[in-house]
């Protein structure tokens, strides 16, 4: 045997059942929408794009039971208990396994906030109707995607896109020794973009995934419109494209957004997403056809000696595997919720107030206790682990996971199953910057969660 032989090209797959399905998710004119500080609005007057909710069902056989993955067009749901709420009804209506279920997040920032009734915000009423109707949507999504499950390939493979850059900027103002949370021209942000493909068995395309790392922070405090931000305009270019759907899947991106943000006019987050479209499309047609590797087959000699490639059939694994675990991270020494609830009443300055009421929702999620059980998901997809958890890590964290398994393709996700805070690198609490003040974690919980994803992706990869 040629031990010197060149390793063959195979993309990373799995082959078995698998179904998709899409519901209109957008909620009407004048619900309640402010998710800025700045904001001089509380209400949607406009539609800029559909929200859409999209199912992806796997099964590893025809008689197997499927595993459900959701991607949302939601911003972030408000306390831990209103996402379980939630959750528990899906899990009663579906019959649905533990940890057999992921709901994500894309995390525009321009759409309704997922929260319990209040009565005294404007466009309550019509949120909460909205929310009501969102667990039937949900099933009956899932149940379509159930019922009509196919033989298909799902293959993965990695390139890039330079929409995202680093979101921690010094602050200019030698008087103030700060972050300012926005585009840093000196940052190295992670471009890696994690591309889907779904073939059936007669090489059709059926459908895309898109795993990025990008806040979807175009549109801000200006825009008053219901908007997916550049998520919608990214699945519009690769369904024309591809006339199959497209889903996201929202990477590690606690400290990265668009290098133009912040602003009121759609067409910058259409562009946006035009951006990363076209760089998955690219990506796209950088794979190889489904079923086939690349094997080098000799040498051709001619002007200069050739090294040919060939296509070889590839057996596609049928391994689906979900597991889920649990880290205990230590929790900074914050006021009760009573507290801040009677610090958000006292207090007359609108972005203040709208912090406080944020700090009291996360408050409120996590308890009183000094620890709070993370739960981590992992599944394994064939020959790919999709990991992720409900906070906002850094990208470091997915950069190191996908050092640590670098002969593996990792989808890495944020916001998943919940949504409670950011975990920022332990040597940023040293620094006034967002993501740390924000965040209920101490010092150290990157780092502790890291560890804890190591371990359930040996697991996952193991059984």
């Amino acid at each position: 045997m040629n031990t010197n032989q060149p390793r063959r090209f195979q993309h990373a797959s799995f082959q078995g059942q698998i179904g998709i399905a899409r519901v209109d998710i957008t909620p009407p004119v004048g619900v309640y929408s402010r998710n800025w500080g700045a904001a001089k609005h509380d209400v949607a007057d406009s539609i800029h794009r559909p929200l859409l909710l999209t199912v992806l069902a796997l099964a590893s056989s025809a008689d197997a039971a499927p595993v459900v993955l959701i991607d949302a067009d939601l911003g972030w749901w408000k306390t831990p208990a209103t996402y379980d709420e939630f959750q528990q009804r899906l899990h009663t209506e579906l019959s649905l396994e533990p940890g057999h279920l992921i709901f994500a997040l894309t995390h525009t920032h321009a759409g309704p906030p997922l929260m319990q009734p209040d009565a005294s915000l404007p466009g309550s009423d019509l949120l909460q109707q909205w929310m009501a109707s969102l667990v039937q949507r949900t099933v009956d999504a899932v149940r379509q995607a159930r019922q009509t499950m196919f033989s298909a390939t799902l293959d993965w493979h990695t390139g890039t896109c330079s929409l995202a850059t680093v979101r921690d900027l010094p602050d200019p103002d030698p008087n103030k020794s700060r972050y300012l949370c926005g585009y840093d021209p000196d940052g190295t942000p992670d471009d890696t973009l994690v591309l889907g493909r779904i073939t059936d068995e007669h090489g059709t395309l059926r459908g895309t995934l898109v795993n990025y790392a990008c806040h979807p922070t175009t549109l801000a405090a200006e825009n008053t419109a219901i908007s997916p931000d550049y998520v919608g305009a990214m699945r519009e270019t690769m369904e024309n494209a591809t006339s199959a759907p497209a889903m996201f899947l929202l990477g590690m991106c606690g400290d990265l957004a668009p290098r133009y943000q912040y602003v009121g006019d759609t067409e910058v987050a259409d562009r946006h997403g035009r951006q990363l479209g076209f760089a998955a499309l690219a990506t796209l047609n950088d794979m190889e056809p489904a079923g086939r590797s690349l094997v080098y087959s000799g040498a051709l000699e001619s002007g200069a000696p050739l090294a040919i490639w060939k296509h070889q059939d590839a057996e596609a694994s049928s391994e689906l595997t979900a597991i889920s675990g649990t880290v205990a991270l230590p929790l900074k020494d914050w006021p009760s919720a009573d507290e801040l609830e009677r610090q958000r009443l006292a207090c007359t300055d609108r972005a203040l107030e709208e912090r406080l009421r944020r700090r009291r929702d996360i408050r409120l999620g996590i308890g009183d206790g000094q620890t709070f059980d993370l739960p981590i998901f992992a599944w394994r997809i064939g020959n790919a682990v999709l990991v992720g958890s409900c906070c906002e890590p850094y990208s470091i964290l997915q950069q190191d996971l996908r050092r640590r398994f670098k002969d593996h393709t990792l989808i890495c996700m944020n916001l998943i199953n919940g949504s409670i805070g950011y975990l920022p690198p332990a040597a940023l609490y040293d620094t006034d910057v967002y993501p740390v003040w924000q965040s209920p974690f101490d010092r150290g919980c990157l780092e502790t969660t890291l560890e804890a994803m190591i371990g359930v992706i040996n697991d996952v990869l193991s059984r």
